[in-house]
């Protein structure tokens, strides 16, 4: 009987300890050790998303400096480009200029023929009654003429022909593969009709008409110029004798030094 006493201690001994809500702060390998791993990891984890920050940061500048580039290049490009076509091109109405049409011609009579007929041909147009027309309606007018003008030459040309302003009132068309004498004049009559169809300008209508002179490549020694000579001789030699068109004879050479202004 003198045991019961010691058992109901033991029991309210185990029942506060259980009732009381404050614990022993765990020591050493008890618990606070992994507290310290979390934070540790916490830190580290902090550290990892800090650094990819930054190299999202450095990349994505890195990115905009690329295109920063490429935007420069092809500022510098197209900068290149459009320097490339002024100088090979004229200012007014687009055409090939007189250096980018000998270029060309060079290229043309450069490359070495499959038929024993010529293939090549220059014909060369001035514009008659164009001064007049600059002269008392301003050069606005004349601008403008001149413009429609290029207009009607590449129209009428075919797709694998070249048509270029020399300066001034006057023009040269390209002309390969060319069939014979017969189609040349057809075609160098189309090209008169087209040019010398009236023009309006707003309230203004004009007419000029070009005379046209035709070379065509007869020897493999020709050179552009030489064959854009011969063209302008023969031109010279159709504004004189008013017939619209005229082949090159080796007669009208001398005629060029005392060619009259158009």
């Amino acid at each position: 009987m003198r045991k019961a006493p010691r058992v109901i201690s033991r029991q309210v001994k185990a029942g506060a300890e259980m009732a009381s809500p404050w614990r022993p702060v765990p020591g050493p390998g008890e618990g606070g050790e992994d507290e310290h791993m979390l934070l540790q990891l916490r830190e580290m984890l902090q550290q990892e998303q800090a650094r990819r920050a930054q190299l999202e940061g450095e990349v994505a500048e890195a990115q905009r400096q690329m295109a920063a580039l490429r935007a420069e290049l092809s500022d510098s490009q197209d900068v290149e480009r459009r320097s490339r076509h002024l100088a090979l091109h004229d200012s007014l109405t687009a055409l090939p200029n007189r250096g980018y049409f000998l270029q060309r011609l060079h290229e043309v009579l450069s490359q070495p023929s499959t038929t024993t007929v010529p293939s090549v041909a220059v014909l060369f147009l001035d514009l008659d009654g164009f001064k007049a027309i600059n002269d008392a309606h301003g050069h606005a007018a004349g601008d403008q003429l001149l413009s429609i003008v290029a207009v009607r030459l590449m129209r009428t040309i075919r797709a694998q022909d070249m048509v270029g302003r020399l300066g001034g009132d006057e023009f040269a068309c390209l002309l390969r593969d060319v069939p014979g004498c017969d189609q040349l004049t057809r075609l160098a009559d189309k090209v008169f009709a087209a040019v010398s169809d009236p023009v309006r300008m707003g309230e203004l209508l004009v007419r000029v008409h070009p005379s046209i002179g035709i070379a065509v490549s007869d020897a493999p020694d020709i050179t552009p110029e030489m064959l854009l000579s011969r063209a302008d001789a023969a031109m010279y030699a159709a504004k004189r004798a008013r017939s619209r068109v005229a082949f090159y004879d080796p007669e009208l050479t001398p005629l060029l030094s005392g060619r009259d202004p158009a």
